[in-house]
């Protein structure tokens, strides 16, 4: 496969340095991309460059992931407002550690291939590098001018900022730069890319390649990625969506690509997937003869939950999202584990009970507007089971007289109690 061709029918390039394409048909290129280990956990906002290096890997060529301990002990200006926090190295070789187990998802890491993959961190060079040989060895060969016209730069020293720029920040071109060029002489590696905001960072990497080795190297760069509606792909109003489940639920995950517009997934099948540009397209046909069928969003979701989760996620995911719908059955909610459960009802109202009085068994009535207080009275409670509209666990409570006990808990602890087609409850006995 041509690699520029396939990012270009996916919406995956903004800039690509002229020469690019040429360089790829010639040769195994080795091309990286960086990410800082600001967390132990990758968020979705890193998919676009982490399926930049998939599609680069699934071409032939070599990705290398540049995890960027030191850039990341400074802080990228690039877009940005405020200087970023600065972390210690025993947290960034955590984050580090955290990074390439879900790389791995992604990239073949066989050190056999020819094209393996590797991860490397520029901690392991800068920690080295004293000031003074970096000023001789770097500093001297890119001017003060080529790096004040950077836009970056300019944003942050122009009216756009209150608070101007670190001298700190002001050298991190220069320190991207440099990793280029020891990629470039350690790796053979001829490419960066990164999303459009880096297009200046890569390109100071590129000339100080040129004026130190006489070399010639590339770059190529994707849109930020933005959603339909102008708002910042990747948020949520409960912040990142992570790739560690522990972070963000495989059920919350599986949601977020599900809840997308129809012109965001149209756009982000494209990108967050390794479908073809014929599957995209029948796909695309579906979507629009029939909208209400969703046929790009549950794509979307199972193909990137599968392939970031794993395929039982994907199923508990899909399973539970039909309990809020009505279509799940009481076998399918005990099926799901404690974490799913509460991800899906999250927000929902709770009550606690003792765990002691469903030992025995106690009466619904005396269960749900006594003791867990869900009804406020018996007689409501009662009026809404006569009327067909209550029922525990997914199944219809029919009798005023039916117990409980601890036989129906979900997950040991739950009942889940339905009041007419959309309200919840959630019974924790403790």
């Amino acid at each position: 496969m041509n690699f520029v061709e396939e990012l270009n029918w996916r919406g995956m390039i903004h800039d690509v340095m002229p020469g690019t394409e040429e360089q790829l048909k010639k040769e195994l290129t080795s091309a990286y991309v960086g990410i800082d280990p600001t967390a132990d956990s990758l968020h979705i906002g890193h998919l676009v460059g982490v399926m930049m290096l998939k599609h680069f890997q699934a071409c032939g060529h070599k990705p290398i992931v540049l995890v960027g301990g030191a850039t990341g002990m400074i802080g990228d200006p690039s877009g940005k407002s405020a200087e970023r926090n600065l972390l210690d190295e025993p947290t960034l070789r955590k984050n580090q550690e955290g990074l390439q187990k879900q790389l791995a998802l992604f990239l073949d890491f066989d050190s056999e291939k020819e094209n393996g993959a590797e991860l490397v961190n520029n901690y392991d060079w800068m920690k080295e590098f004293s000031f003074l040989e970096f000023i001789r060895d770097v500093g001297k060969h890119i001017t003060v001018n080529y790096m004040m016209a950077k836009d970056s730069v300019k944003k942050r020293l122009g009216s756009e900022s209150k608070e101007g720029m670190s001298f700190t920040e002001f050298t991190y071109q220069l320190v991207q730069g440099f990793d280029f060029l020891q990629l470039y002489r350690d790796k053979n590696c001829k490419l960066q890319m990164g999303g459009s905001d880096q297009w200046g960072n890569i390109t100071t990497g590129t000339e100080l390649i040129r004026r130190k080795e006489r070399g010639e190297a590339f770059a190529l760069t994707c849109p930020l990625i933005t959603k339909a509606d102008g708002g910042k792909f990747g948020k949520t109003e409960s912040g990142n969506v992570w790739l560690d489940p522990e972070k963000t639920s495989p059920y919350h995950f599986f949601q977020f690509w599900m809840n997308t517009s129809d012109s965001d997934a149209e756009k982000y099948i494209k990108i967050f997937t390794m479908l073809t540009k014929e599957e995209v397209e029948v796909l695309v046909k579906e979507q629009n003869e029939a909208p209400h069928m969703r046929a790009l969003q549950k794509r979307l979701a199972r193909e990137v939950t599968v392939m970031v989760h794993g395929q039982a996620a994907y199923d508990s995911a899909v399973e539970a999202s039909q309990i809020l719908f009505g279509k799940a059955t009481t076998d399918a909610l005990r099926k799901i584990d404690e974490q799913t459960l509460l991800a899906v009802f999250e927000g929902v109202p709770q009550f606690k009970v003792d765990a002691s009085i469903l030992a025995e068994g106690i009466n619904v009535v005396d269960l749900l507007a006594e003791k867990a207080m869900v009804f406020p009275s018996k007689g409501e409670l009662r009026r809404t089971i006569k009327g067909g509209g209550m029922s525990v666990n997914k199944e219809k409570v029919s009798d005023a007289e039916q117990s409980f006990d601890s036989s129906a808990l979900l997950n040991d602890k739950y009942l889940l109690v339905q009041k007419g087609k959309k309200n919840y409850y959630l019974v924790i006995a403790e």
